[in-house]
């Protein structure tokens, strides 16, 4: 198996963590385990480098079974939430635990040489940055919550994200779910389960995200990936990506 990734310029960086690539170049099926992470993603699905199709994932609240075939490749945009309003104008609420095929001329993407990974992003993400819909007045509740969300790894309350962004509570949870299927305190849950991942492939089974103890770690990343975080730890045949991935420093 092949697999990199590659973080967004800085235009796109606000919406987009990273672009990555997946090659299956065994001659075996590879089995993984995707664990909720917070973030949403176009798939490009390839057999044998031949475009196949091209999807948009929604959030997941729990975790994803994923079989991938010999000779196939899939290549990914990984989305931070705000991009759902600002690059493509819509609602992913639909699309919670769930994903929906897009047009094959979507982006172009049937059409890009994805043997030039490199080259490609580029080209991309210059096609993605003329979506970015630059309102004239745009929400600054919004933008502040995204960039709290991202610096405090959902250990906050939502009572502390109210305050901060001077909006209430009750306004937050409601644009969540309209936008994303989910609470915010939710959505915080599984960003601090995703961002517990890199301590628990070190072997720290508590982990330094401000759990109230070791009974309440485990519950939380049991309830959002169905694992425990000692199986998470073990990992056994490499099953759940994105601990696998996570560099050994």
């Amino acid at each position: 198996m092949t697999y990199y990734q590659q973080a967004s310029n800085e235009v796109l960086k606000e919406y987009i963590r990273c672009f990555w690539w997946l090659d299956n170049d065994s001659s075996k099926n590879l089995d993984y385990t995707i664990l909720p992470d917070g973030f949403f993603d176009v798939i490009v699905r390839f057999e044998n480098y031949k475009y196949q199709s091209t999807v948009l994932t929604g959030l997941y609240t729990k975790e994803v079974e994923v079989v991938i075939p010999p000779n196939h490749q899939l290549f990914g945009i990984q989305f931070k939430l705000p991009a759902a309003e600002y690059i493509f104008c819509e609602s992913i609420a639909p699309l919670l635990n769930s994903e929906k095929k897009m047009p094959n001329a979507f982006w172009n993407l049937n059409s890009f040489d994805f043997s030039e990974n490199l080259d490609t992003i580029d080209r991309l993400s210059l096609i993605i940055s003329q979506k970015i819909n630059k309102e004239d007045n745009p929400d600054n509740r919004k933008i502040r919550l995204f960039s709290l969300l991202s610096q405090t790894r959902g250990n906050q309350s939502v009572n502390y994200f109210a305050d901060k962004v001077f909006w209430s509570r009750r306004q937050i949870n409601r644009y969540f779910n309209k936008m994303f299927g989910l609470s915010l305190k939710s959505y915080c849950n599984i960003v601090r389960c995703s961002a517990s991942f890199k301590d628990i492939k070190k072997g720290d089974l508590l982990s330094n995200q401000n759990y109230y103890d070791r009974s309440h770690f485990n519950k939380e990343i049991k309830k959002y990936t169905n694992h425990t975080p000692k199986a998470l730890s073990n990992n056994e045949n490499d099953r759940f990506l994105q601990i696998s991935i996570i560099p050994n420093k």
